[in-house]
């Protein structure tokens, strides 16, 4: 397998010409996105949809954006990305619908040898990331490698999540736990404050 070969499955590789030109394109791609104002958001689409290898209607993302590929994440429909994220997508990311990022999350699905002479020489691999649909996370939060989180989540901000996180669920700390669940009472108490929110508004249509 060439090295692109052995880094998506997981096996220990080391950078060749292809995958320093993959690199060397997403720091330039990031860098024309932090370029673009407010108003060009063609523009900054555009760059977005060339960065990645998939992109959904409806994503936006403020800049900085650190991304080692590009290439091997995913991203599905009305993703935001608030500023300064990193996305060290050596291992495949894979975001679902209805994301939504706080500011300083790392997706970090990479890792290195424990062993310190085989560290040493330089090699990596990559774990994937897999974020379901609807999750929120916070902003500080850090993704580590290999780590799955299920479709209607909330990490609370600052949080290291070094395992799974299962569906439908508040999870929270360093390490990342499970606080609780998100119940039918978070659900009636959000619609009627947007409900209420529609109705206080000169402008009900934005809801």
């Amino acid at each position: 397998m060439n090295a692109k070969e052995l880094q998506l499955n997981g096996k220990l590789y080391r950078l060749d010409a292809e995958l320093l030109a993959a690199h060397r394109n997403a720091v330039r791609l990031t860098g024309l996105i932090g370029e673009t104002s407010e108003t060009e958001g063609e523009r900054r689409r555009e760059l977005i949809r060339e960065l990645f290898a998939e992109v959904g209607e409806g994503v936006w993302i403020d800049p900085p954006l650190h991304c080692d590929y590009g290439i091997n994440t995913h991203i599905g429909k009305h993703f935001y990305c608030n500023y300064d994220c990193a996305f060290l997508d050596c291992g495949q990311i894979v975001i679902g619908d209805d994301v939504m990022f706080g500011p300083k999350v790392g997706l970090y699905a990479v890792n290195h040898p424990i062993d310190p002479a085989v560290r040493a020489t330089g090699v990596e691999y990559g774990r994937p990331i897999t974020i379901g649909s609807r999750v929120w996370i916070g902003g500080g939060t850090t993704v580590c490698p290999g780590v799955t989180i299920g479709d209607d989540v909330v990490i609370g901000a600052g949080s290291v999540v070094v395992k799974d996180i299962p569906s439908g669920v508040v999870a929270a700390g360093n390490p990342c736990r499970v606080i609780r669940k998100v119940t039918e009472e978070d659900t009636k108490y959000w619609q009627e404050e947007i409900a209420l929110a529609r109705a206080l508004s000169d402008d009900p249509a934005l809801f």
